[in-house]
């Protein structure tokens, strides 16, 4: 192969990596059918590497993708044989729309329209969430059911019935009139926070983040916003949250892909546009009525943003948020974060008790940042037997590389002679 046809080749691999999830979102509006548009995304793709190479680079990709894919599906459907009424009808439907359109006009944007069908009130919150990550974001049943803490199969049947439920109960491929749009704005951020926090802290593998799934969530975001008739507290409040933490990326690890803690992060690294932008729009939404979950967490996000170091943090102020957020959102995360809070604030004794009290509810058993956060908070006060079990714990619960790399670090400082000593 020649040295251009490389590069096709490499530019076929960036798309699929960032675009075929858009990709995918068009067909099943095209296609009306989850299954068979996944089946000729795939086509397509097959069908870019040996025609690209050849053929040379399409003015635009994304575009040539979607015609094939479509043309692939009515040769799927015409190939088959005993094809029912159902299915007949679908390919004459797909020919002519497809020979009355000379040229595939500009895509609409698709994936939003995608979340609100995976969202749809029909579908139960579980099913919800599943499909929107496995459409829409392209995460395996395997990461799905780890964010769940189920096993995979319980997650490929839920998705299954969720598909099966939007055919049969012909949900429309479509954003909601106004009247029922709000009713479908929580479902929707939840799951955008969602794809957020797997981009930005994935769940398992070598990489401490996904980039391309953290803007996403965040471009989604915005792409609801401007949406929106009228401006929402909350929405406004999740793209700052989103904002503000992403505007850590660059100092989140080392050069060599190691973990870095917020504490010890260069600041200067952070994304000072990013974070300018957050600040502001959390002050948009305080101001509103409604203040929720994720405009707390972003004025959270916004104190450390704005701090010159964690010592200059105002920890007390930070307490206060917590104190509200679990007011607002009750839940074991939550006060596991208030006990770090207050363990900054109070000392590590103060924050180590809340952190015990929490574990020994069962709540956070299988939590691997509450072992590890109480291991953190052993390991200064000097009780390094206590911080090699918790680390140990937390080491058995992880399934991320640069997190579990860093349990190992802290285990093998434990074991050096100035920890034995104690200094």
């Amino acid at each position: 192969m020649t040295e251009s046809g490389e590069t096709i080749s490499q530019r076929v691999e960036e798309v699929y990596r960032t675009e075929s999830r858009r990709i995918l979102a068009t067909l099943i509006r095209l296609l009306g059918d989850f299954d068979l548009a996944e089946e000729a995304l795939q086509n397509a793709f097959a069908a870019a590497v040996v025609a690209w190479p050849r053929d040379g680079l399409p003015q635009n990709p994304r575009a040539w993708l979607v015609s094939a894919g479509r043309f692939k599906a009515v040769d799927m459907l015409r190939r088959r044989t005993r094809l029912d009424a159902a299915q007949n009808e679908l390919a004459r439907s797909l020919e002519s729309r497809a020979a009355d359109e000379a040229e595939l006009p500009e895509l609409e944007d698709d994936r939003l329209r995608l979340i609100f069908v995976c969202c749809h009130p029909a579908l139960p919150p579980d099913a919800q969430i599943a499909l929107t990550l496995r459409e829409v974001c392209g995460l395996t049943t395997e990461e799905i059911a780890r964010a769940f803490l189920v096993s995979p199969p319980t997650v490929a049947q839920r998705i299954v019935r969720a598909k099966n439920k939007v055919r049969d109960a012909k949900i429309p491929y479509e954003v909601p009139a106004l009247a029922e749009l709000h009713e479908r704005l929580e479902i929707v951020l939840h799951v955008i926070y969602l794809i957020f926090n797997e981009g930005y802290s994935a769940s398992s593998g070598e990489s401490l983040t996904r980039s391309d799934l953290a803007l996403e969530a965040i471009r989604l975001a915005r792409l609801l916003l401007a949406l929106l008739p009228q401006p929402d507290s909350e929405a406004i409040g999740l793209l700052a949250l989103m904002l503000l933490q992403q505007s850590r990326q660059a100092a989140r690890t080392s050069a060599d892909g190691e973990l870095v803690l917020l504490a010890d992060q260069d600041r200067s690294l952070w994304n000072r546009d990013q974070i300018k932008e957050g600040v502001a729009l959390v002050w948009k939404a305080l101001a509103m009525q409604n203040v929720g979950t994720y405009t707390l967490q972003a004025a959270i996000a916004a104190i450390h943003a704005e701090s010159t170091s964690s010592a200059a943090t105002d920890w007390n102020e930070i307490t206060g948020l917590y104190d509200l957020l679990k007011e607002v959102d009750p839940s074991p995360v939550v006060e596991l974060n208030r006990a770090v809070a207050i363990a900054m604030r109070d000392g590590d004794e103060a924050g180590l008790g809340l952190i015990d009290r929490l574990l020994a509810s069962g709540d956070l058993d299988d939590y691997a940042l509450a072992h590890a956060g109480r291991a953190e908070l052993l390991r200064r006060l000097g009780r390094n037997e206590e911080a090699r079990r918790s680390y140990e714990r937390a080491l058995r619960l992880m399934g991320q590389e640069p997190e579990r790399r860093f349990i190992g670090r802290r285990l093998r400082e434990l074991e050096s002679p100035d920890a034995l000593r104690g200094s």
